[in-house]
């Protein structure tokens, strides 16, 4: 990035509401305004912007997003859980990050908005993020998770949490920044997912992901939002330039419902022809991206328990195994290790524990979000 006075840094710019970074158009994509007006009293001075910790200048044009931003996306970066919680470590980790982006993937910045380091301090990742947060309008371009990069803020918080949970300190850091977020782009607690709920991967970790309710509440709390004003069930707004594991979900459930798609978990052809009939068969809205929308779920995902066998069953299994429920497998047989993995399931998200799978048990199954699990705990 550019500035025309050298000797205003980026931060008191930032406390103006002025900006002077030039971004490209791309295709339909916004060009970065040269003035970017900060939300009143939006504080954001804790975070360490990329003139802080010394990034690289990006290799290529970056650009605004021309769609409104709808959610957060959690990773875990995969790194080593260590035990330094400097801030300095948190810098070179965020150069260590930006590097790996752009000499390993070959992208033109860090792909994620901001990094959260296991000492709890809060990073820019990519540049222009901090400006646009505080402008609260648009959201950088990012590539954390392709199908969501211009409507999600992509979060990546150091270490690898499949089998260990964050420490208690990265967790304060990503509620407080969870919190600006929602504030500053008109978001809630009940937006924020996980990206394997976009994509196949095993990011952001079994252990991690459990800790999404907490960390859903600690901001519903911030946020001062009202239970009233959480929807019953916030499903995952899956459409087809996403995949993975809950694509493949729907795809069982859509050959159940007598569709003849390859369950891949890749949303092709077949998978966005059978969404649409779907839609238009039970009377709801046609998108014309497939999206599956909450009626969509919920008038293709049965209510099921002991008694109920065969694809909606292993559906259900096989979300379950990868989620981190190990002792489950996808035989198609409502057994006993499926039951105990729902009633753990329910638990976590604040809901009766009966075993069975209700629509709203589905609705958390999938990676959606239910008005239960921020109930008082």
């Amino acid at each position: 990035m550019h500035f025309d006075h050298p000797e205003l840094d980026r931060r008191t710019l930032l406390r103006a509401g002025l900006g002077a970074a030039t971004v490209a158009v791309v295709g339909t994509e916004l060009a970065l305004p040269n003035a970017a007006h900060a939300a009143p009293g939006a504080d954001l001075d804790w975070i360490i912007s990329c003139d802080e910790w010394a990034a690289r200048p990006p290799s290529g044009a970056l650009s605004v997003s021309a769609i409104p931003t709808n959610k957060i996306i959690l990773h875990h970066m995969a790194f080593p859980n260590v035990t330094d919680h400097s801030e300095e470590h948190a810098k070179q980790l965020a150069r260590d990050c930006q590097d790996l982006h752009m000499d390993g993937n070959g992208w033109s910045d860090t792909g994620q908005h901001f990094t959260v380091s296991r000492g709890g301090h809060v990073l820019e990742g990519r540049h222009g993020s901090l400006e646009r947060l505080a402008a609260g309008d648009r959201q950088m371009i990012a590539a954390h998770c392709p199908g969501e990069n211009g409507r999600a803020i992509g979060i990546e918080n150091e270490g690898t949490y499949v089998t260990e949970a964050p420490p208690e300190d990265l967790l304060d850091g990503l509620v407080r920044l969870c919190t600006a977020v929602c504030r500053q782009y008109g978001l809630h607690a009940h937006d924020i997912f996980g990206h394997w709920d976009f994509r196949e991967t095993q990011c952001p970790g079994a252990t991690f992901y459990r800790e999404f309710p907490a960390v859903r509440r600690r901001v519903f709390r911030k946020l001062g939002t009202r239970l009233g004003d959480v929807p019953a069930r916030r499903w995952p707004d899956i459409w087809r330039f996403v995949g993975g594991p809950v694509v493949r979900v729907a795809q069982y459930l859509l050959t159940f419902r007598g569709y003849a798609v390859p369950v891949t978990g890749v949303f092709d052809a077949a998978t966005v022809a059978a969404v649409q009939d779907w839609q238009a068969r039970n009377g709801i809205p046609v998108d014309v991206d497939a999206t599956l929308t909450a009626p969509t779920w919920e008038t293709l995902a049965p209510e099921l328990d002991q008694r109920d066998t065969g694809v909606p069953v292993v559906a259900a299994q096989f979300m379950l195994a990868s989620k981190g429920w190990a002792e489950v497998t996808p035989t198609g047989e409502y057994d006993h290790a499926t039951r105990s993995a729902v009633k753990d399931l329910q638990r976590l998200h604040g809901l009766p524990p009966t075993g069975k799978l209700s629509t709203t048990t589905w609705c958390a199954l999938v990676g959606g979000v239910v008005r239960q699990s921020f109930h008082k705990h």
